[in-house]
């Protein structure tokens, strides 16, 4: 009953998030469990993490640091899912709970705030918009630019935003959930190959390729599933997976990334400049258009939301399953 139960409060979780998102009235007031754990990672970084020591013990300090942010959270959902767990319905509130750490929401308005950007301002506005959601310099960016690095930034956060949670807390429910968001968390703020956190975030920037790696590979299946669906290229998605996932930077960003790519027709990553430096990487669907448009972002947007009803029907399939296992 442990699979269902956890089955049943992600697909509560995963509605309610479609429905509601994060509305910001709430958060304005109160503070988000993510603020939180990055207000936790960031007196822990400057308690632990000193330049004057040694690598050694900075990269000890760092794994010190992961293992107790990992412990609170999940020592966190935990306390929640075992009070919750006392009351009627509570499977409903966890659900609710569950809801504020599953992005689907927010990710999609974010992407789509882009494409109404393009045509409310053009090409300023949209590199505005763009630049709440990447870290490239946006002034770098043409048309293409900025309507790539909207989609590649749905793509891979349909991974660890959206799939990558559901997938720990299916396993390990709300206990699992947080603790997979601490360590994303972790991995943003400190692991960074900067002299400052090159040692203290070595641990958290390689545990998050860890506990990424099953998700991101079911974030580029889930997307070939949706194209199959929607009568997008999903051949072309999964040969583009299969020929260029393994080459991208990234152990788990290029699934998502060359899924969508191939199933769109779109070439996506390839060279960008970080912070006034070009970064070399190499095309997710090399063969396909690099001229990306605002109109190619739509249409993105529409795969998007078709992967995320398959990714929720493939945990129908698993509560269904459970079900019948437990009778």
């Amino acid at each position: 009953m442990y699979l269902v139960h956890n089955a049943l409060l992600l697909l509560i979780a995963l509605a309610v998030d479609a429905a509601f998102g994060d509305p910001a009235p709430v958060w304005r007031r109160l503070a988000h469990p993510v603020v939180v754990m990055g207000r936790a990672i960031g007196w822990l970084d400057k308690r632990l993490n000193r330049l004057e020591l040694d690598e050694a013990t900075r990269r000890r300090r760092g794994v010190v640091a992961l293992v107790v942010i990992i412990a609170g959270a999940a020592l966190v959902g935990g306390l929640i899912a075992r009070t919750f767990g006392t009351i009627p319905f509570g499977v409903v509130l966890e659900g609710a709970v569950a809801s504020i750490l599953i992005a689907q929401r927010s990710l999609h308005d974010h992407v789509a705030a882009v494409g109404k950007a393009f045509a409310a301002g053009g090409l300023d506005a949209a590199r505005q918009a763009v630049s709440m959601i990447v870290g490239r310099d946006p002034k770098r960016l043409d048309e293409a630019g900025v309507s790539r690095a909207a989609i590649e930034s749905c793509a891979e956060n349909f991974a660890d935003g959206v799939v990558a949670p559901a997938f720990w807390c299916l396993l390990f429910g709300l206990p699992g959930l947080f603790a997979y968001k601490a360590i994303n968390t972790a991995d943003s703020m400190i692991g960074h190959k900067t002299e400052l956190h090159r040692a203290f975030g070595w641990a958290s920037a390689r545990f998050d390729d860890l506990v990424n790696l099953i998700p991101a590979r079911l974030s580029g299946l889930v997307v070939v599933i949706a194209a199959l669906l929607t009568g997008r290229d999903a051949r072309a998605g999964l040969a583009a997976m299969g020929r260029d996932a393994r080459r991208h930077a990234s152990p788990n960003a290029g699934w998502p990334e060359s899924a969508m790519g191939g199933a769109l027709g779109l070439a996506l990553g390839g060279p960008r400049v970080y912070s006034g430096a070009l970064v070399d990487d190499p095309w997710m669907n090399a063969g396909g258009r690099q001229a990306a448009t605002p109109a190619d972002l739509i249409v993105s947007l529409k795969l998007f939301r078709a992967a995320c009803l398959v990714h929720a029907g493939l945990i129908a399939l698993v509560l269904g399953a459970a079900l019948l296992a437990a009778r």
